[in-house]
């Protein structure tokens, strides 16, 4: 009882604060599609209470979409809104008949850009179109007809709908910056109130929205007349954008826990009854759903809520409807279709190269129509993906002596051919060449350009040596063997960072001669030119001091390699102070030699979580137990426990782990008392630079020292 009580608690805010936002923008989609009023309702009633309760996400919110709108109105010109609505059922048959199949997945092929870039195109459309309503006037058919009849709409502005428009558009940029406890409000629902209230007191001459008659003028949808191929064709594209849609919010908003095919059952059940019931298509929304979440929903209760408070106001509060004006809803959907247009959404496309498949659709969508520019940003997708896939890279050395050293990287096929040919041909003639082929594919064209010129180029006195770094496909096709019927995969990574312990292949007696003949074998021909370079000297950039923890290895969290870092090791990561008791120099004479001599410009301090020797210190030497010699170096970090002591605690952290952050800071400070390293870091010729590893979640945190100088 008190569970069911605490889970109520939190969903029953959540699910009216999603009940606010619904109800205006499912009108305004509603508007936007040229569809009855009713029908947005409709479809959010039935996406809360049928997709909440059979959907395959607990927080994901459906309902009527704008994403939708455009095929939705295209289809209720050509076949009329009962018609309309059995499209609506065999959408939501074929996404059942999916769901059932669990091909949910095959629907999530689909490039993002082509997504953001369909619903920013929607966006700009609907835009466009209810801007003249906004104006006082009537959308056209086609985005770029509103377009062109823009210029003339603004001239002949009617006063009373342009005041109003821009007043729901003001209350919506201005409602974001109002202190939170006014946005308790959706701005949606505040600008269509606040509308509505200005119009009805100073008399403005506006159109009202219109719900009577929401039940009694119900008609069972009909079949759809005409080509059977558009039909179907039409309840495939419903089926798909909305199926996608809902997938796509789906795992955005509850991605470890959604089921993806009872998710595509749930939404194409709600289809089919919103359908038989004349209401629009229904799909995932993202703003619901966000706004779910950021409310406080636990479960799917909060969703179904929402829609039985849709289903109240539909039958018994409609008439307050009548009071919204409707260039107020055709402004909400001007500023709802601008803000799809998501600058976040392009600077994530732009970090994959996908920008031109975004703008494709995007004006596809506006110029053409919805199925034309989905079409064409799958096919510039699909080809781009070609053109990655078949990416080679082609790099000619010259060395000692004029000799050529050629590498080329990627996958060779015929689309290569052209620059891989120009590059070897522009070798001179009997000049020696190394040819490195790090490739995963050659197709037989490739092949025949290489081997061609490969005989020309020896039939002219010069010598080519292949050496394939990846798989021998150049020496296969040459055999004369059959070839790899598909690119290779890649080879498995080389796990040479795992603990002995987590490697079946070595034992844990004789783990160092293995791991010696594991080094001789993999590793050391890797390595063998950049040893050959430190063997004359070492130049590290870096004294990196240390814990002698057998869990902190130094080139591993500094992703460092050989000749990086000078290490110094012990218990604790203690530098001694000028003139400690009891003395110690090997830890100052490594800090003399890192900086005299080495001229490292960097000393790092790391220390880690859950250290021992910070552990011996907090119990005061106790468990240092019968070691004499491990309790009197622990006196070197007596100052890093009296630091600790005049601090508090911060929430969430233990005093353990608290005391091996202090430690590190003031061994920084104990750098400084010794005299030539405070004069150089004053000079700016050396940086203190102090780390924590943090074991338990394997991050690296970096410090900051103290301003003070100890001396």
């Amino acid at each position: 009882m008190r569970s069911a009580l605490g889970t109520l608690r939190h969903n029953l805010p959540a699910s009216l604060v999603v009940f606010l936002i619904a109800v205006p923008l499912s009108l305004g989609v509603a508007v936007a599609s040229g569809a009855p009023l009713a029908a947005g309702l409709i479809a959010a009633a039935v996406g809360g209470i049928v997709a909440g309760a059979l959907g395959g996400s607990s927080v994901q919110v459906s309902g009527p979409t704008a994403g939708l709108s455009l095929v939705i109105a295209d289809l209720v010109h050509t076949y009329g809104w009962r018609a309309t609505c059995m499209i609506t059922v065999l959408a939501g048959v074929i996404q059942l008949g999916l769901g059932l199949v669990r091909a949910a997945r095959a629907a999530l092929a689909v490039s993002p850009a082509v997504i953001h870039g369909l619903l920013a195109g929607v966006g700009v459309v609907i835009a466009l179109s209810q801007l003249h309503i906004v104006l006082g006037g009537s959308p056209q058919r086609s985005a770029v007809e509103n377009l062109l009849e823009l210029p003339a709409q603004i001239a002949d502005i009617h006063s009373h709908a342009v005041a109003v428009g821009l007043l729901t558009i003001g209350v919506l940029i201005v409602w974001t910056r109002l202190p939170r406890r006014l946005r308790v409000v959706p701005a949606p629902l505040a600008a269509l109130a606040i509308s509505a209230v200005v119009a009805a007191l100073l008399g403005w001459q506006v159109t009202r929205v219109d719900l009577t008659g929401m039940l009694s003028q119900w008609q069972p949808p009909v079949p759809p007349e005409g080509d059977w191929h558009g039909i179907v064709g039409a309840a495939l594209l419903v089926a798909f954008l909305s199926a996608v849609e809902s997938l796509l919010c789906a795992r955005a908003v509850d991605s470890r826990n959604a089921n993806l095919d009872r998710e595509l059952c749930g939404q194409g059940t709600a289809n089919i009854v919103s359908g038989v019931l004349g209401g629009l298509p229904v799909a995932g929304v993202i703003v619901r759903s966000t706004a779910n979440l950021r409310a406080g929903a636990r479960s799917r209760l909060s969703t179904i809520l929402h829609g039985c408070w849709v289903l109240v106001f539909g039958l018994f509060l409609g008439w307050t409807v009548h009071l919204i004006p409707m260039e107020s809803l055709a402004a909400l959907l001007v500023f709802t279709g601008i803000q799809t247009i998501n600058l976040g959404h392009v600077r994530k496309v732009h970090g994959h190269g996908e920008v031109p498949v975004y703008a494709v659709t995007l004006l596809g969508v506006v110029l053409v129509g919805l199925a034309e520019g989905v079409f064409l940003g799958l096919g510039l997708a699909a080809l781009l993906a070609l053109r990655r896939l078949t990416w080679v890279d082609i790099r000619v050395d010259t060395g000692p002596g004029g000799r050529r050293h050629v590498t080329v990287n990627g996958s060779l096929t015929f689309l290569g051919v052209p620059r891989l040919t120009a590059e070897l041909r522009a070798i001179p003639p009997a000049v020696p060449v190394d040819l490195d082929l790090n490739i995963d594919f050659m197709d037989n064209a490739a092949f025949e350009a290489l081997h061609s010129w490969r005989l020309d180029h020896e039939a002219g006195g010069g010598r080519v040596e292949i050496d394939e770094l990846h798989d021998e496909w150049y020496a296969l096709a040459a055999s004369g063997a059959r070839m790899f019927p598909a690119k290779t995969p890649p080879k498995a990574p080389d796990r040479w960072w795992l603990p002995w312990t987590h490697r079946k292949a070595v034992p844990q007696q004789g783990a160092l001669e293995s791991g010696a003949r594991e080094f001789h074998q993999r590793r050391a021909p890797l390595l063998r030119p950049i040893f050959s370079e430190l063997a004359h000297a070492q130049k590290p950039s870096h004294l990196f001091i240390t814990c002698a923890d057998s869990r902190i290895v130094p080139s591993i969290i500094t992703a460092s390699g050989p000749g990086d870092l000078f290490t110094v090791r012990n218990i604790g990561n203690l530098v001694p102070r000028r003139g400690a008791e009891p003395p110690d120099d090997s830890v100052l004479a490594a800090i003399e030699y890192a900086t005299q001599v080495l001229k490292v410009h960097t000393i790092t301090v790391c220390g880690h979580s859950g250290c021992g020797a910070m552990a011996g210190l907090l119990s005061a030497g106790v468990a240092a137990g019968g070691m004499p010699g491990l309790r009197r170096w622990l006196r070197h970090g007596h100052h890093s426990l009296a630091r600790y002591l005049t601090e508090e605690d911060p929430p969430g952290s233990t005093p353990l782990d608290r005391l091996c952050r202090v430690n590190v800071v003031q061994q920084l400070d104990n750098l400084r008392t010794h005299r030539r390293i405070d004069e150089m870091v004053r000079a700016g010729e050396l940086q203190l630079v102090g780390l924590y590893f943090d074991i338990a979640a394997a991050r690296v945190e970096v410090l900051a020292p103290t301003l003070s100088v100890k001396t």
